[in-house]
């Protein structure tokens, strides 16, 4: 949203205050379609941000459809006293913004699916398709450790299977094991979510359940228990399967409850573990494949517990990763990712832990005569950019006025804008007699019919 924004240009229709907003330069101010300066909306302008105008747009049509909607606005700002308005939903204060708001902007993630989740709660702060199936690749071997620390003792011995060893996909990551190699439950938990071994998730599978297919029963048994709804596994690895899928809500829980298990957290959080030798392997020393615990890599996060990485040609990169501060802990959850996991991840993090502190409280809105502006946590006012506040979506011009009213985008895209200054979306709009339909993204939507079946035209206008 915010890049969408970096261009507007001030062309603006204020509802009542026409004559109070600036032009840009000799850029008339017109409504996208010119015929006048009013554009039919009624509300004191004098109202707090965040007030709204209902339309009742085309959808209240009654006999021969003409429209009964006036588009009055309903939404006064609850004014505190004489002359001043309080802030967007304010229960309190004197006009200025006295009121708690929330002023973070979300972070823009690059990955196709994504959710930052409080695990104290199991709320969800940040999802991007969150109930989206994606195949989640090696970050499955989350609830494969989480099982078998669950089931079975460290020191049992786990023997592995010619069918365990060899059931593996071309170019699948292991650890140089055979048929008939013996090593501890222990031992494999780290061959595992260290160095995402894939005949060592087989060999564990076996030894608890049996059977991989077995195993993958009590996976989906587990997944269900810890509330996922949208989760199949079919193997205990995650390499490529049609029907082995998850969701980023459904890996954040599952995340959640393995690193609620001690041992799954000590080990996922372990840089370096030495695997003895086997029949046709040395002694060796495996690495942690998440690089965010290591403190001279570029990638470094403090307060990151651990996590699990992932990837196959279908998956993306995908990444989990569960991180602590001041005793808010957060599980942030990549997939589909191109290459971008880590970043998204650090930028989910920031934003957690910021909106955990309560730091957005000290932000403020302003009034002076007619006008809004909003001042920031660091004592700055908003300008020439875009904010997010209680939910809502606002422009503030370069001079830090608040915007309402018709804004055009380079793009040729209308939007709209309260008069309470929220963007306006999903809704009817009436200007100078005519009415616009805005889109889900704030855009006026044109040559279409709109999703409550009303035709528009090029420009458009509904079409009567």
């Amino acid at each position: 949203m915010v890049k969408r924004f970096n261009r507007i240009w001030s062309i603006a229709i204020s509802l009542s205050l026409l004559a109070s907003v600036p032009a840009f330069g000799d850029i008339p101010i017109v409504p996208p379609i010119s015929g006048g300066s009013n554009n039919g909306i009624s509300g004191p302008e004098t109202a707090g941000p965040g007030g709204d105008n209902t339309q009742s747009g085309p959808g209240a049509s009654t006999g021969t459809g003409t429209s009964t909607g006036t588009g009055t606005s309903t939404g006064t700002g609850n004014p505190t006293g004489p002359g001043t308005s309080a802030g967007p939903g304010a229960t309190q204060g004197s006009g200025t913004g006295g009121n708690v708001v929330n002023t973070l902007k979300q972070p823009e993630i690059q990955a196709q699916g994504a959710v930052l989740m409080d695990a104290a709660t199991g709320n969800l702060l940040y999802s991007k398709e969150a109930e989206t199936k994606f195949y989640p690749a090696s970050i499955t071997k989350l609830m494969t450790a989480l099982l078998v620390a669950e089931k079975c003792s460290l020191d049992d011995t786990v023997t592995f299977s010619k069918t365990a060893v060899t059931n593996l996909e071309s170019g699948a990551v292991t650890l140089g094991l055979v048929e008939g190699d013996k090593l501890t439950v222990r031992q494999s938990l780290y061959g595992l979510l260290l160095k995402s071994a894939n005949e060592v998730a087989n060999g564990l599978a076996e030894h608890t359940a049996g059977s991989i297919s077995k195993f993958a029963d009590m996976m989906n048994a587990r997944a269900k228990e810890l509330g996922c709804t949208n989760t199949n596994f079919v193997n205990p690895n995650g390499l490529n399967n049609s029907n082995h899928y998850t969701t980023p809500h459904d890996m954040a829980l599952i995340a959640r409850a393995a690193f609620q298990n001690g041992t799954v957290s000590k080990i996922a959080s372990t840089l370096s573990y030495q695997i003895p030798a086997t029949q046709k392997a040395a002694a060796r020393t495996i690495s942690l494949g998440h690089k965010m615990l290591y403190p001279n890599d570029a990638r470094y996060y403090q307060g990151v517990i651990g996590g699990k990485t992932g990837y196959t040609s279908l998956a993306g990169n995908t990444l989990v990763t569960c991180a602590e501060r001041d005793g808010v802990r957060l599980i942030a959850v990549i997939m589909k990712s191109k290459s971008t996991q880590y970043t998204d991840t650090s930028a989910l993090l920031d934003y957690g832990f910021a909106l955990k502190s309560g730091g957005s409280q000290t932000a403020k809105w302003q009034q002076e005569g007619a006008k809004w502006y909003f001042v920031k946590n660091d004592g700055n006012r908003a300008a020439n950019e875009w904010m997010t506040i209680d939910g809502a979506d606002y422009w503030f011009d370069s001079d830090g006025t608040m915007a309402t009213g018709w804004r055009h985008y380079s793009n040729d895209a209308w939007y709209y804008f309260k008069s309470g200054g929220a963007m306006a979306s999903s809704t009817w709009v009436e200007s100078d007699g005519q009415w616009f339909y805005l889109g889900a993204d704030g855009a006026m939507m044109k040559n279409t019919v709109t999703p409550d079946g009303y035709t528009l035209d090029a420009s458009g206008v509904w079409v009567k």
